[in-house]
């Protein structure tokens, strides 16, 4: 046995110890597509939070929740604990990861709710393995009842990576955007942050090696790296070692505030999915990171069709320039959700809408970025008996999905439902909610035919500040990933001796 074939059964080794099975198919085997790979549960996911709020006021309730999954075993283990907190020259705080966890799942199924109080809340760090990590969802929403911020901030916590987009982040004077960077593993990670505006790269070296302590967290606010303030601007964020994860914590002094997650990576087609009938405003922010220009098609899903914005049918979006166009009430009374296209040879974007609902001094405003489809599942935890409402788009042909509606945190019975979107349309509807419903619980998405559907969730409540405007934060539903793709191996490797 040569070392060519040593080496691959050492792979296959490595993989089976990961996965739990492996396999791959011999060079020139005819057998079919299902016997060359597999679709198997992940065995271990990561999520991080960061740190909640700034406000003495704020209140903050966390939703975790694991869908089902079959093959993923019968037993599994997951906590969400406190991280340090950091400043940006990076000394810490607090007692860090061996702090109590703030929560605890116990089974897939059945979501678990923890929460905090006030400006100290710090950013958690969590892991799930077995059957708790194919899907594992984390829900952090915060309501902030007065000051600039106010509102209701809602994220979906969010595995590391090392590269991040932020279309439609500010440094204007009536904005505060911090980009909160919480680091998982047990070295530093270094980090570097470039901002892009209308004229492209806003030179500072403020932004430059981040040290972010392994199990912690560093807030920095943007408008500290640079001079002149601009309304909108792309973030870049990007990992010279190790990894972290990212999110832009905006509050405007008039708008509210709410969480900017990142964009999907860049794409050609791009959807934003989710728009609320009652939008004032809506702003479309767009970035391409490549060398070349993008030409896009500009288009509202509407209940009834694709529709093109009057005065706004395309965008031309400069390398390495932030472009963005206010849309005004592009809804007109009708949920919706935004496709950009691309006409000719155009490069990919990066994109995020900001979504204002009210009038005068009574508005608040929420942030939409571009995303993924739902794919085979994607979930958002945190749903209430009031407030919750579900859009569903098909931006090419037609799609059906099954929505399920998990038990409660504290009782209930699952319910499911599907959906078939018209091509070219936005469905808004109030989801399923599970019978005898006590607490709060999770909405999972799953396709079963047709086209691609790209999904949001918007959560609402009153707010006693703003007459008439409720407080609301939206969560976009991208595939979970809950599966990786595993090669079969034949038992006979003597044909790839040569």
């Amino acid at each position: 046995m040569n070392r060519t074939t040593l080496s691959l059964i050492a792979a296959a080794a490595a993989l089976a110890a990961v996965t739990g099975f492996a396999a791959a198919t011999a060079p020139g085997d005819d057998g079919d597509s299902a016997k060359a790979a597999a679709r198997l549960p992940v065995e271990r996911s990561s999520l991080l939070c960061p740190a909640p709020s700034t406000s003495d006021l704020a209140e903050t309730a966390y939703t975790s929740y694991t869908p089902v999954s079959q093959g993923s075993g019968s037993s599994g283990k997951a906590a969400l604990s406190p991280a340090t907190r950091e400043l940006t020259d990076g000394t810490g705080s607090g007692k860090g990861k061996a702090d109590k966890p703030v929560l605890s799942p116990l089974k897939p199924g059945r979501p678990v709710a923890g929460e905090a109080s006030g400006a100290e809340s710090p950013a958690l760090v969590g892991s799930a393995d077995g059957n708790l990590a194919p899907g594992w969802t984390v829900q952090q929403t915060t309501e902030v009842a007065a000051g600039t911020g106010r509102g209701l901030l809602g994220v979906n916590c969010s595995a590391p990576d090392t590269d991040f987009w932020f279309p439609g982040a500010s440094t204007a004077k009536e904005r505060s955007d911090y980009i909160h960077l919480t680091n998982p593993d047990d070295s530093a990670a270094v980090v570097d942050v470039q901002l892009y505006g209308a004229k492209g790269a806003i030179k500072s070296d403020v932004g430059e090696g981040i040290q972010v302590q392994p199990h912690s967290s560093v807030p920095v606010l943007l408008s500290t790296l640079t001079d002149k303030p601009q309304t909108n601007v792309t973030l870049h964020v990007t990992a010279r070692s190790g990894r972290v994860a990212a999110a832009v914590l905006a509050a405007d002094d008039k708008l509210g505030g709410d969480w900017l997650p990142a964009s999907a990576d860049p794409a050609g087609t791009v959807v934003l999915p989710g728009i609320p009938k009652d939008a004032t405003s809506v702003r479309l922010v767009a970035f391409t990171p490549g060398d070349n220009d993008a030409d896009l098609k500009v288009q509202l899903a509407s209940p009834t069709g694709r529709i093109t914005p009057a005065g706004h049918e395309s965008l031309h979006v400069k390398s390495g320039m932030t472009a963005a166009v206010d849309l005004g009430d592009v809804t007109r009374g009708e949920a919706g959700s935004l496709v950009l296209t691309p006409t000719g040879d155009s490069a990919p974007v990066v994109a995020a809408l900001r979504v204002v609902r009210g009038k005068g001094d009574d508005q608040e405003s929420a942030f939409i970025p571009a995303t993924r489809p739902v794919g085979a599942r994607a979930t958002v935890a945190d749903n209430r008996a009031k407030g919750s409402t579900l859009s569903l788009t098909a931006p090419g042909a037609a799609g059906t999905v099954k929505v399920t509606a998990s038990a409660g945190t504290e009782g209930g019975t699952p319910v499911t439902k599907t959906y078939t979107v018209k091509g070219g349309t936005t469905m808004s509807v109030r989801p399923p909610a599970p019978a005898g419903l006590k607490g709060s619980y999770a909405l999972t998405v799953e396709q079963v035919s047709g086209g691609e559907v790209y999904g949001s969730r918007m959560l609402d409540v009153p707010d006693a500040d703003v007459p008439g405007v409720p407080m609301f934060t939206v969560q976009t539903l991208p595939d979970d990933r809950g599966t990786v793709s595993v090669p079969y191996a034949d038992q006979d490797l003597s044909v790839l001796q040569k």
